[in-house]
């Protein structure tokens, strides 16, 4: 991997609260900018991590994540849409979620146990991801991100304050 790690997006950021433009080249930009996620990821020990949590405004996640069955999954996805199990077969996993740009937080958060995530590799062409276990939260996280939405948004008010003072204090514990 030769990509240059860049600095994570905090929340309160507003490319992070607004959605993300579709990406229109497949060209040796977008390859770079994919290989400096994935260092961007790795450096901040993610699972995953979506281009407006480095500040690019455009709908491309890369993941390195684990499935249901602990096997690790890596790639990613451009122009991604998210396919949810339909009721009645959807399961919710109400497992905690964190985020590298709510550093120092996590609450619990249910979200299906499966998605799909149809969208384009690098080259431009057409994939379809099946996410499991962690896996499926994160290709629902990292779509979340490049419609403009954290899942602090998706948390009930009192739980999204308390996860907002968690970080405002893990920030603070940091810059001393």
């Amino acid at each position: 991997m030769t990509g240059q790690a860049r600095p994570i997006t905090l929340v309160g950021e507003p490319v992070l609260h607004r959605p993300c433009r579709p990406v229109e080249q497949f060209d040796d930009d977008l390859a770079r900018l994919v290989e400096d996620m994935f260092a961007s990821m790795y450096a901040a020990e993610g699972v995953g991590l979506a281009a407006n949590q480095i500040g690019v405004d455009l709908r491309v996640f890369v993941y390195d994540c684990p499935d249901e069955n602990n096997e690790s999954q890596k790639g990613v996805v451009v122009n991604p849409t998210l396919v949810l199990p339909d009721l009645p077969d959807r399961r919710l996993d109400d497992s905690e979620e964190g985020c590298l740009s709510v550093p120092g937080a996590h609450a619990p958060l249910a979200r299906p146990d499966r998605a799909t995530c149809h969208g384009f590799d690098v080259t431009g062409a057409p994939i379809t991801v099946e996410g499991t276990g962690l896996l499926a939260r994160c290709l629902q996280h990292e779509t979340d991100h490049l419609d403009g939405k954290l899942y602090i948004d998706r948390l009930p008010t009192r739980v999204r304050k308390q996860v907002l003072k968690d970080f405002e204090a893990h920030r603070a514990a940091s810059a001393d």
